[in-house]
């Protein structure tokens, strides 16, 4: 009976992250299926998390991501929840052997989304951005490498560069909601009610230094799980281009989106490199 409860806990993480994003579910289905489980198990959870600290508005979501994280902890220690999507977790934390520290400052990054509202400094949104994007990263370069711990070695700062730039990409596209419906300032001395297009620019080379280094680590991936992370890079770079292209007093106004087509085109256009050994 536990394996078909396994079986459902799986299946609700597949279908929380075909449903909150078409485009990572896109990359994930690219990923060899002896992995691709796993990778629906970790962002089924962070996806959740995130969804208590942004969407629950109304409800006690302190109280929520409390009772959340206290039954992940209870999970590892027994090995199962009758939460299905932290039951689906934890069996994949135990399988990778994922380390919880990197768990630990997830569920950190989560807890700031709850009361701080401004980072100050670098420092401060470079903790933010490992806990709440790069961890995640790691995680799933723990499945990537299959355990590999010389290769996750060699790969680690290029899946940290990856998910940090992700995730300053969608700080970008997302500047208006977080700014005006969550009262969140990510980015350092840069007032996104007056958002510049040289505030753009230097965020942007900032993220171009993270995508030149990530791109290093993506061609370098088992085959098993390249073309689903090339895919992911490229539908991110053209986001990034867009951003490039907008002014800025478009882009705190407009949420900037790509279109089904043009996600269409990028996916074939990677599936076509791949087959070429290009990527």
């Amino acid at each position: 009976m536990k394996q078909l409860y396994d079986e459902i806990s799986n299946q609700t993480a597949s279908t929380i992250t075909k449903k909150y994003s078409t485009s990572f579910s896109m990359a994930v289905r690219l990923l060899d299926k002896t992995i691709r489980q796993d990778v629906y198990n970790i962002y089924g959870f962070v996806r959740v998390a995130d969804e208590i600290v942004d969407s629950f508005e109304g409800y006690p979501q302190e109280d929520v991501l409390n009772r959340f994280e206290e039954e992940l902890w209870i999970s590892l220690k027994i090995g199962i929840s009758a939460n299905p999507v932290i039951n689906a977790f934890q069996n994949t934390i135990v399988k990778y052997d994922i380390s919880i520290a990197l768990v630990k400052a997830f569920m950190k990054s989560m807890r700031a989304d709850i009361s701080k509202k401004v980072y100050q400094n670098k420092e401060e949104i470079n903790e933010y951005i490992y806990g709440s994007a790069d961890v995640v990263g790691l995680m799933c370069l723990k499945i990537f490498v299959k355990g590999d711990e010389s290769r996750y070695s060699q790969l680690e700062v290029s899946a940290i560069k990856l998910g940090s730039a992700f995730q300053k990409v969608n700080f970008l596209r997302d500047l208006r909601q977080d700014f005006e419906d969550l009262d969140r300032t990510y980015f350092p001395n840069i007032d996104p009610g007056n958002f510049k297009d040289s505030d753009k620019d230097l965020i942007i080379k900032d993220i171009e230094s993270d995508f030149k280094i990530a791109k290093e680590g993506v061609l370098k991936l088992p085959k098993e799980s390249r073309l689903g992370v090339y895919l992911a890079y490229k539908y991110y770079s053209h986001l990034l281009k867009k951003i490039v292209h907008t002014p800025a007093n478009v882009l705190k106004e407009n949420r900037i989106r790509v279109s089904a087509p043009r996600k269409i085109c990028i996916l074939l256009l990677s599936y076509l490199r791949h087959k070429l050994n290009l990527v």
